[in-house]
C-alpha cells in the first residue's frame, strides 16, 4: 500500500503533476503511463520492474514492447483497426454485411432472437462519414480512458456501454428500425469521462458542452441518428464511471470486479426484456 497522502494519490508517484488511475500491482502506488510496464496481472512501476529483472532474461522482444507496450492504446487500435476492416467489408459487399451485424428491437423478440446483435451492431456504419466521426471521437476519448482506466476496465467499459446503447434502441425506439454504428459505446466512452473528471475534481465543462451538443444533434429530424443508442450508452458509460472511482483503491479490486460483473448482468438481463414480455 502507497505512503502517499490521500492529497497525492491520485498523481503519479514519479511525476507529480501527472494524474492517473492505475496502481502498481506490487508496490500499490500511483504510476502514469509513462511509468507503466505490462506484468502478468496488471502493471508494474520502473522501480519494481527493476527488482524483478534482476535475475530474469529478457523473454519479450523490443519491437513488440513498443508496439504493445502499456503506454500504447492498443485495445483502442484494435478496435478502430476491426471496425474500419468491416466497414470494408460492407462497401465490397454491401447489405449482405450490414444485414448480419446490424440490430433492431425485433431482434429482441422470442420469433427472431438474436441477442448478439447487441454488440454487432457497434462494428457496422452506415457512410464512411459515419465510420470516420465515429472513430475519430473513439481515438480522442479511447486513448485517454484506456491509459486512466487500463485495458481490461477499457474494453470492459466499450463492450458494456455498446450493450447499454443496444438497451436504449431495445426500449426507445421502433422495434422494425435498424440501427448501426458504435455511438452508444462511445457516448458510453465520453459518459465515464464525464464522471471520472468530475469526482476527481477535473474541469468538465467543455466535455459537458460537447456531450450535450452531441446529444441535442440526435434529436434534430431528418438526420437519422438513433438518439436512444446515446442515451442508453451514456447511461451504461456513466454508472460505469461512478464504479471506477468508488472503487479505485487496490484494497477495492475484488468489490470493482463484482459490481462491474454485477452490471453486466443486469444489462444482460434487461436484454432478454422483450423475450418474456410480449
Amino acid at each position: 500500500m502507497s505512503n502517499l497522502p490521500t492529497s497525492a494519490a491520485n498523481f503519479c508517484f514519479r511525476h507529480p503533476g501527472r494524474q492517473s488511475f492505475i496502481l502498481c500491482q506490487r508496490c500499490g502506488r500511483t504510476i502514469c503511463a509513462e511509468c507503466q510496464t505490462q506484468a502478468a496481472v496488471g502493471v508494474i512501476c520502473p522501480e519494481c520492474l527493476r527488482e524483478q529483472r534482476k535475475n530474469a532474461p529478457r523473454t519479450k522482444p523490443a519491437i513488440l514492447t513498443r508496439l504493445t507496450g502499456s503506454g500504447q492504446p492498443t485495445v483502442t487500435y484494435s478496435i478502430i483497426g476491426i471496425t474500419l476492416a468491416v466497414y470494408l467489408l460492407q462497401f465490397v459487399f454491401g447489405d449482405r454485411i450490414t444485414n448480419l451485424l446490424l440490430y433492431a428491437g425485433v431482434f429482441s423478440q422470442p420469433d427472431s432472437f438474436q441477442p448478439w446483435r447487441m454488440l454487432t451492431t457497434a462494428l457496422a456504419h452506415g457512410s464512411i462519414f459515419h465510420v470516420l466521426l465515429n472513430m475519430y471521437t473513439l481515438w480522442i476519448f479511447g486513448q485517454l480512458l484506456e491509459q486512466l482506466l487500463g485495458r481490461g476496465r477499457y474494453l470492459a467499459l466499450y463492450l458494456l456501454s455498446a450493450l447499454a446503447g443496444s438497451l436504449g434502441v431495445l426500449f426507445l425506439a421502433d422495434p422494425f428500425t435498424p440501427v448501426v454504428g458504435a455511438s452508444g459505446a462511445i457516448f458510453g466512452l465520453m459518459g465515464a469521462f464525464l464522471v471520472i473528471q468530475r469526482r476527481l475534481g477535473g474541469n468538465a465543462t467543455q466535455l459537458l458542452v460537447l456531450v450535450g451538443i452531441n446529444l441535442v444533434i440526435g434529436f434534430i429530424p431528418g438526420l437519422q441518428i438513433a438518439w436512444q443508442a446515446h442515451i442508453g450508452g451514456i447511461i451504461g458509460g456513466a454508472v460505469l464511471g461512478l464504479i471506477f472511482v468508488q472503487t479505485r483503491r487496490i484494497r477495492q479490486k475484488s468489490v470493482q470486479v463484482g459490481l462491474i460483473g454485477a452490471l453486466a448482468a443486469v444489462l444482460v438481463l434487461l436484454s432478454f426484456a422483450r423475450f418474456f414480455v410480449s
